[in-house]
């Protein structure tokens, strides 16, 4: 399985992405499902549960792959980021018999979703949306998983995650990504206000909503007050454990 374990010991602030290629690390989730549905189609068994996993929807910028990358040492869990789920959903899919097993699998749950996002309007979902579905199920089931971005808290059982919400204001998102990418204020402020844009866009085509209220979630933390990543990751963690069972190591 793979970690996303940085190289380097972590210093708070100088945060280095250095994570496997999105590419590589889905063709080997792919592999994996692939794995995992060639011995369950030849067990015919019932769909296995959900493992527990970790959601985290995040204003971009604020530092959620931090979080995730310390939580994954922490409990020994994967990363899906958004870019891996991309590639998953786009690039690298899942091939027609994997996706015709997760429908016999999970029968009727793109239908379920769609009507539970979207109510009386349910609507076929496209297919980039349905493919999304596919890939989160498929990496969920193949072990415990801290996702990140793409809405995941709303597309898995509610019961099998703790769903946590990143947010901070945008002078601290400004100032992060200035120092990350070593351009000025302005700059970084255009690239978010862009990036906003797209990710509004997004959830409003995907899953029709306009924002993320606290109500969805287990936990919200604002960076504002509580900018260390490492003790975030301290809180997450134990909020993960406790709902779920799990003892600490």
């Amino acid at each position: 399985m793979i970690m996303f374990t940085p190289s380097t010991p972590y210093v708070p602030g100088t945060y280095a992405k250095k994570r496997p290629e999105a590419g590589r690390v889905a063709a080997q989730y792919v592999q994996e499902w692939e794995a995992r549905r060639q011995r369950l189609s030849q067990k015919k068994t019932a769909a296995p549960e959900i493992p527990p996993c970790i959601c985290f929807s995040r204003k971009v910028g604020v530092g959620a792959l931090e979080v995730a990358d310390i939580l994954s040492r922490k409990l020994h869990m994967r990363v899906a980021d958004r870019e891996i789920l991309e590639h998953m959903s786009g690039e690298t899919r899942l091939d027609k018999e994997t996706v015709k097993f997760y429908d016999e699998l999970y029968p009727g749950k793109t239908v379920e979703l769609s009507a539970l996002l979207f109510g009386k309007k349910s609507f076929q979902m496209d297919d980039y949306l349905r493919n999304l579905v596919n890939a989160v199920y498929s990496i969920a089931a193949i072990g415990s998983t801290i996702f990140v971005g793409r809405g995941t808290h709303l597309i898995l059982p509610r019961d099998r995650v703790l769903a946590v919400r990143l947010i901070c204001s945008d002078g601290f998102r400004t100032e992060r990504l200035a120092s990350l990418l070593k351009i000025g204020a302005e700059e970084a402020g255009r690239t978010l206000s862009k990036i906003d844009r797209e990710q509004k866009a997004f959830f409003k085509k995907a899953f029709g909503k306009k924002d993320a209220p606290a109500s969805e979630f287990d936990l919200v933390v604002n960076f504002d007050h509580l900018a260390d990543p490492r003790l975030a990751a301290d809180v997450v963690a134990r909020c993960f454990r406790k709902k779920f069972g799990i003892a600490a190591e």
